[in-house]
């Protein structure tokens, strides 16, 4: 993996979501989030801000990025049968900084991008980011867990780093800056994804069901839970390999019958 000495570029993905009342197409506040904090840091640092979205150039939900403080995106063409993770790595080499958010609002998506991207780039990934900043030509992350924790990471250039929703910013939106910045499509070519066959897409005709472990608590145990900060269980699995978390949470299932295997 090449080493990067400067933090000169900073590039943000963007999507578009889907408003949950009305289903027109929107910006998603997740990206907006970390448009935000390239902003910043861009900003601070010098660095160049680069906007990038796979996808459809004549989505309007694109202007609103403009809006939000985006000079220019840049739109890598891509159907459904396209690979995005191999088309925004193709461009994105040689950048020191990605950030994207945690997901996309489009339904229930499956925030696989990050992953896929670091993959194909062999980049670092810091993922449910808070906040970022540079220090010593270092990343210095806090990262979100679950139950109210968080977590300091320090990790070196290149990386790719997930937005968490929650993240402390307020994207401030403008109209002027919309009139005043540009959607520009760009050249590239198509990148088929292997796997786009196995899938079938069609209207949603339910939604999926969740898993959760079968309530064994009495009424009045269920209401002090509401009206208390006592922990209602489960673990917080911090140490160890990705192999020893996966076993935890097979095994969580495997306690409460979520699975049968």
């Amino acid at each position: 993996m090449k080493a990067f000495a400067k933090l000169d570029r900073i590039a943000v993905l963007v999507s578009v979501g889907h408003h949950r009342v009305s289903g027109a197409s929107c910006y998603s506040r997740n990206d907006a989030a970390a448009l935000e904090i390239a902003r910043t840091l861009a900003k601070e640092h010098g660095a160049a801000l680069e906007v990038l979205h796979a996808g459809d150039a004549s989505n309007l939900a694109l202007t609103d990025y403009l809006a939000l403080g985006a000079p220019r995106v840049d739109v890598l063409p891509c159907g459904e049968a396209d690979d995005a993770a191999a088309l925004l790595a193709d461009r994105l080499r040689g950048v020191p900084l990605v950030l994207t958010g945690t997901r996309a609002e489009g339904a229930y998506d499956t925030g696989m991008l990050p992953y896929r991207l670091a993959d194909a780039l062999g980049y670092a990934l810091v993922a449910s980011a808070l906040d970022v900043s540079l220090r010593d030509d270092r990343l210095s992350v806090t990262q979100f867990l679950p139950k109210g924790f968080r977590r300091s990471v320090d990790a070196a250039f290149p990386a790719v780093v997930a937005i968490h929703p929650q993240a402390a910013v307020t994207p401030r939106y403008a109209h002027a800056r919309a009139a005043a910045g540009t959607v520009e499509a760009q050249r590239t070519a198509p990148s088929l994804d292997a796997d786009a066959q196995a899938w079938r897409l069609g209207p949603v005709e339910r939604k999926p069901v969740k898993l959760v472990a079968a309530e064994k608590r009495s009424g009045h145990a269920r209401m002090l839970t509401a009206t208390t900060t006592e922990s209602r269980g489960g673990n917080v699995v911090i140490e160890g390999s990705s192999v020893e978390k996966a076993q935890a949470i097979l095994g969580y299932l495997r306690e409460h019958r979520l699975i049968d295997y």
